[in-house]
This record gives structure tokens, C-alpha cells and sequence, in this order.
């Protein structure tokens, strides 16, 4: 696969067009989808990175100047577009811009056949509604077979950290996390739950601090047996 889509010869020759525009134009032309919680890296370059964080500063200082703030004499806003653009591009939202982790995997040499867990894993993401933060945890429960791939621990998580550093629903994000860690270990039974505090009710609306968001996703042995279902989720340490 392509790291990205070479831009055209009608790209290099509008040179004033907004790289936002080119990169839209590029997955237009190859029918891709580039929603919220997709992920366009292949469409990217490095240097367009750079340039659409220019652009992103650009259209956030008119976000600041339509609030009416000073950032021209307000020294705690003077740089905070330049701030707010790298935090979207090169952190949170980072999951969209950049490749999946490069997963090493290793053949279930020891036929391992019993229940895995692993967690919790503290994933932080952002509600595609209102960009505000959702912050939780997730355990992810794994039946292998002889020919499962065995990933490290580690790489559960840095699985989680890529879906989740895009516009995500709660719901849509466990799915996707799920897809690919069936993908990558193809096991007998996969099951996955969320547990997360969405900012979006608990900072504007209701505000209410204390409810959360609870989600599952069962797979393969997980759906088929109750028993093993319930010993998964007997053996997730949750708080109240």
C-alpha cells in the first residue's frame, strides 16, 4: 500500500489552493470515505501535514476573532490558534492523519487456548458531536486457537490509542477497534467493553459529572457461549 496518492499535475499547477482542498479533491477521486473517525494517512504527505497545520492556525484565528477576543493584546490567547491546531492535528486527532503501529506477530507456538484480558486500557478521545473530550477505559478479552497471532501486551493499546485519537462515538470506536484487533490475531472469540465519561454531557447540557457511558462488543465464542461471557466479564475489576 502507498504511504499517500502522488498529487496531480492539476494539483502542482494550483499552487494558491488550500492543501485541505487538494487532499479532499485526492480522496474524491479515489471514491474513499473521509469521515470524522476515518482515517485519510494514505492520502497525506509529511509535508502536507505541515501545511495543514498552517491552514488549521489560519481558520482558528478567525474562530477567535469571530468570539471577539484580542489575541493581538491578550497575552493568554496571543499563540493559542497555533496551539489548538497542533493539538488537533499531532495529538488527539492524530489517529486520522497518521498509519496504524507497526504490530509484530508471532505464531501461537504454545497452542495457547484460554481466556487473555488485557486492561484497563485508559483511552482518551473526543465526541464527534461537540469535540469535547471522552475519557474511559477498555478491556479487551481474547480466545485464541492454534493458529491465533499473538501480539504483545503493549500493542493493545497502541491499537486503542490510534482508533480512539479521531472524532469518535463511543460506539462506532469499539467496533473499529474490534475489526482490527480480529484482523491482526484472528481469534476464536473476541469480546471488547468501554467504559468512558463523555465531556459533552458532563462540561455543557446536563452537566452531569457522574454518569457514564458503558459499550460491548462480543465476538465469535463470546456471542455463541454465555458461560464464557460471564467469565469475562466476572474478571473485569470495574469500579462502582
Amino acid at each position: 500500500m502507498q504511504s499517500a496518492i502522488p498529487p496531480t499535475d492539476t494539483e502542482d499547477a494550483e499552487e494558491g489552493t488550500p492543501v485541505s482542498v487538494k487532499i479532499r479533491q485526492r480522496l474524491q477521486a479515489a471514491r474513499k470515505r473521509f469521515l470524522s473517525n476515518d482515517n485519510i494517512a494514505e492520502f497525506v504527505t509529511p509535508v502536507e501535514l505541515e501545511q495543514l497545520l498552517d491552514e488549521v492556525t489560519d481558520k482558528m484565528q478567525g474562530v477567535l476573532d469571530s468570539l471577539v477576543i484580542d489575541t493581538a493584546n491578550d497575552h493568554n490567547t496571543d499563540n493559542t490558534a497555533r496551539r489548538v491546531a497542533k493539538m488537533y492535528l499531532n495529538e488527539v486527532f492524530r489517529g486520522r492523519y497518521v498509519k496504524a503501529p507497526s504490530i509484530t506477530e508471532f505464531p501461537n507456538v504454545g497452542h495457547l487456548n484460554e481466556l487473555m484480558i488485557v486492561g484497563p486500557i485508559t483511552v482518551r478521545s473526543a465526541c464527534s458531536h461537540h469535540f469535547c473530550p471522552v475519557i474511559g477505559k477498555v478491556w479487551i478479552g481474547v480466545m485464541p486457537n492454534e493458529h491465533t497471532n499473538v501480539i504483545g501486551l503493549s500493542k493493545y493499546a497502541r491499537l486503542a490509542e490510534w482508533v480512539m485519537g479521531r472524532p469518535q462515538i463511543q460506539e462506532e470506536a469499539v467496533l473499529q477497534l474490534a475489526d482490527l484487533i480480529q484482523e491482526k490475531t484472528q481469534p476464536d472469540g473476541l469480546a471488547i467493553v468501554m467504559e468512558a465519561t463523555h465531556y459533552c454531557m458532563a462540561w455543557r447540557g446536563v452537566k452531569d459529572m457522574d454518569s457514564k457511558m458503558i459499550n460491548s462488543v462480543m465476538r465469535g465464542v463470546f456471542l455463541k457461549d454465555p458461560n464464557l461471557r460471564r467469565e469475562f466479564l466476572s474478571l473485569i475489576p470495574r469500579k462502582g
